[in-house]
C-alpha cells in the first residue's frame, strides 16, 4: 500500500540579500507528484508538523551550512503548542535551532492568538526563529504580528505595487528588530522597487526558481546608482549579513579542515557553544597554512579545533557598517580579513559580514554623496532633503521643513563682486551646519538658497546661529530671511505638498524688513511673523521673489 510520502518530493528556493548579492538561507517547499496533500495538511496539524520534519530532513541531505527556512500552518502551532519533533530532527541531523526559522503561513482567521503566541514563545525557547509569512496577501491582523515579534517578515510581490505600505512596514520592522523579504519577486522592476522600499532580502523567479538541487548561483541585477541611500550613521550591518559555517565548540581540526576543503567559498569557521554563541574564530587561510606545514596535520588533525582560533570579532545585530570597521580596526592587521560575526539579542550568531562587501559599499555611497553635494559648500543638495522628508512622512513622524535664503543677493555680487558672494554663501552654510549638527539635515540647493530638515524644537539654536547674527560682504550688512513649515504626522503626503505649504511662507517672509522668520503649519491657515519688521521690504532692482522648485 501506497503512503502519501511516496509521491513527495521536495524544492529549494534561495532567499537572497539585495545588497550583497549572496544566498542567506534556503526555503524548502513541499512538492506532491499527485494529490493534494497540503490542503489536507492545513486541515490535519499532525499532519502538517511531519511534512515539516520531512522538510528539515530533505534540506539536511542536501545542504549543511545555509540556514533553513521551513513551512508550517499557524493553525498547527496552535494546536500542537510548538513542534517538539521538529526539535530532536535538527539535532539529528546535525544542525542547530537557531539555523532554522519557522515561516508561519496564513490563515491566521480562527486561530486561537494566545496559544499561537504561546506556541512561538516555546519554539523561541528552543532557538527557533521565527517569520511572518504572506503578509500583504494574507489575514494576519496587525495586532498580532506586532505581538508575534518576528525575527522576519515576508511581503507578498504584490504590495510593491504600493511602496507606501512597503516603506511602513519597513518602519514597523526597524521598531520590531525584524528584516523585510519580499517574496515572488519575477522582473528586474520589481527587485528595483523592493530596494527602493527598503526590503533587505528577496526570494522569487528572477533569482532562482526553486530546484530539486539547491542553486549553486543566483541572478541579481545590478544595483543602480543611487538604488539605496545610506543614513548618515551608515548602512545596517543587516544588510550584509552572510550565513555563517558554524561547527560545534568541541569539533577537531580535521572536522574543520573538512568544512573548508569542501567549501571555498567559506572564508572561516565559528566554533559555538551549544546555544549557538561564538566562541573562537578560524580564519580559513591562517587555518589551512598551520594545517600544511611540516607535521600539521599529525600535530592537530584529532585535537579540538579551538586550538588554533582566536577570539571572535563581535557586532550587535543592530549595527552599522561603520561601527563593524571600528571592530575590524582593532587588533593586528593580520586580522582585518577575518569574518565579524553579528549577534542577536541572546549573543547568538546570525550570521558574519566580510569586510570587502562593507567597503565596496561604502565606497560606493560615499562617490554617490559626493556627486550630490553642492562644490561650493560641500553640502548635499535637495535630493537628500527630499529622501528624508518622503522617510519621515512613511514613519509618521513630525518635522519642520525650512527655507532660508540671503536677502538681495544679486546686489551683493554686483557690489562686492561675486569673489564675497560666493564667501558669504559659504560662511552661511558652515554657520547652518554648526547650528543643528546631529539634529537637522542641511541642504544647499543652489545659489543662495538652503533647506534645512529638523525637528521643531531644534528651530531655536538654527535661528541664534543665522538670523540673530550679524552679516556683511564686501563691507555691506546683510541679513536673511527664514521660512519655516512645520509638518505634523498625516498632514502632508509627500514632499510636493510640503514644498507647496512651503512657497508662499517664503513669499511672506521675503516682504519683511530685515532679519525675517515666518512659521506656518501645514493644514493651517495663516502664518506666525517671529523676527522682521512690519511693512514691506523696500523694492530694490534686481530682486525677485523665488518661489521653491524642488
Amino acid at each position: 500500500m501506497h503512503s502519501w510520502t511516496d509521491t513527495l518530493r521536495f524544492a529549494f528556493q534561495p532567499v537572497v540579500n539585495l545588497r550583497t548579492g549572496a544566498v542567506t538561507a534556503l526555503e524548502t517547499l513541499a512538492r506532491p507528484e499527485t494529490g493534494d496533500v497540503l490542503a489536507e495538511a492545513r486541515r490535519d496539524p499532525e499532519l502538517d508538523g511531519r511534512l515539516t520534519v520531512l522538510a528539515l530532513r530533505a534540506a539536511a541531505h542536501k545542504e549543511t551550512l545555509l540556514p533553513l527556512h521551513l513551512n508550517v500552518f499557524a493553525a498547527t502551532l496552535a494546536d500542537l503548542g510548538g513542534l517538539t519533533p521538529l526539535h530532536d530532527a535538527v539535532r539529528a541531523a546535525g544542525r542547530l535551532p537557531w539555523e532554522v526559522t519557522l515561516d508561519i503561513v496564513p490563515p491566521y482567521t480562527h486561530v486561537p492568538q494566545r496559544a499561537l503566541l504561546e506556541a512561538v514563545a516555546s519554539l523561541r525557547e528552543q532557538g527557533f526563529r521565527i517569520s511572518a509569512d504572506g503578509i500583504g496577501d494574507g489575514d494576519v491582523p496587525l495586532r498580532l504580528l506586532t505581538d508575534l515579534s518576528p525575527d522576519l517578515v515576508k511581503l507578498d510581490a504584490s504590495l510593491l505595487a504600493r511602496p507606501a505600505a512597503v516603506r511602513a512596514m519597513r518602519t514597523l520592522c526597524e521598531e520590531l528588530g525584524a528584516l523585510v523579504a519580499v517574496e515572488g519577486v519575477e522582473t528586474e522592476l520589481q527587485c528595483a522597487a523592493a530596494l527602493a522600499a527598503g526590503a533587505q532580502l528577496a526570494q522569487g523567479e528572477l533569482f532562482a526558481p526553486p530546484a530539486r538541487i539547491p542553486a549553486a548561483d543566483v541572478y541579481v541585477p545590478p544595483l543602480a546608482p543611487g538604488a539605496v541611500t545610506a543614513p548618515r550613521s551608515g548602512p545596517s550591518v543587516r544588510e550584509f549579513v552572510r550565513p555563517a559555517a558554524v561547527l560545534p565548540l568541541t569539533a577537531s581540526a580535521g572536522q574543520v579542515r573538512a568544512l573548508l576543503t569542501g567549501s571555498p567559498d567559506v572564508s572561516g569557521v565559528l566554533l559555538a557553544d551549544p546555544f549557538g554563541r561564538p566562541v573562537r574564530s578560524v580564519h580559513r587561510s591562517r587555518f589551512l597554512l598551520s594545517m600544511s606545514g611540516r607535521y600539521g596535520h599529525a600535530l592537530y588533525a584529532d585535537r579540538p579545533a579551538f586550538k588554533l582560533g582566536d577570539a571572535p570579532r563581535t557586532v550587535g545585530v543592530d549595527a552599522t557598517a561603520w561601527e563593524v570597521l571600528d571592530v575590524v580596526a582593532v587588533g593586528g592587521r593580520d586580522r582585518t580579513s577575518d569574518d565579524v560575526a553579528v549577534l542577536d539579542g541572546h549573543g547568538r550568531c546570525v550570521g558574519v559580514v566580510r569586510l570587502a562587501d562593507l567597503v565596496r559599499a561604502l565606497a560606493e555611497s560615499r562617490v554617490e554623496e559626493a556627486a550630490g553635494l553642492n562644490p561650493l559648500t560641500r553640502l548635499p543638495g535637495s535630493d537628500t532633503i527630499v529622501g528624508e522628508v518622503a522617510r519621515r512622512i512613511s514613519a509618521g513622524r513630525a518635522f519642520a521643513l525650512s527655507w532660508l535664503d540671503i536677502d538681495h543677493f544679486k546686489q551683493v555680487n554686483d557690489g562686492a563682486g561675486f569673489a564675497a558672494g560666493d564667501e558669504l554663501i559659504r560662511a552661511v552654510g558652515s554657520a547652518l551646519q554648526r547650528a543643528v549638527a546631529g539634529h537637522a539635515r542641511v541642504g544647499h540647493i543652489g545659489g543662495d538658497d538652503f533647506l534645512v530638515l529638523a525637528d521643531e524644537e531644534a528651530l531655536d539654536p538654527l535661528v541664534a546661529a543665522v538670523l540673530d547674527a550679524s552679516w556683511t560682504a564686501g563691507g555691506r550688512s546683510v541679513t536673511l530671511s527664514l521660512a519655516t513649515v512645520v509638518c505634523g504626522p498625516g498632514s502632508v503626503s509627500d514632499h510636493h505638498q510640503a514644498a507647496a505649504q512651503l512657497a508662499p511662507l517664503k513669499k511672506a517672509a521675503k516682504e519683511l524688513n530685515g532679519a525675517s522668520w515666518v512659521l506656518g503649519r501645514a493644514g493651517f491657515p495663516g502664518h506666525e511673523v517671529r523676527r522682521g519688521g512690519p511693512g514691506p521690504a523696500p523694492a530694490q532692482a534686481g530682486y525677485a521673489t523665488a518661489e521653491p522648485r524642488w
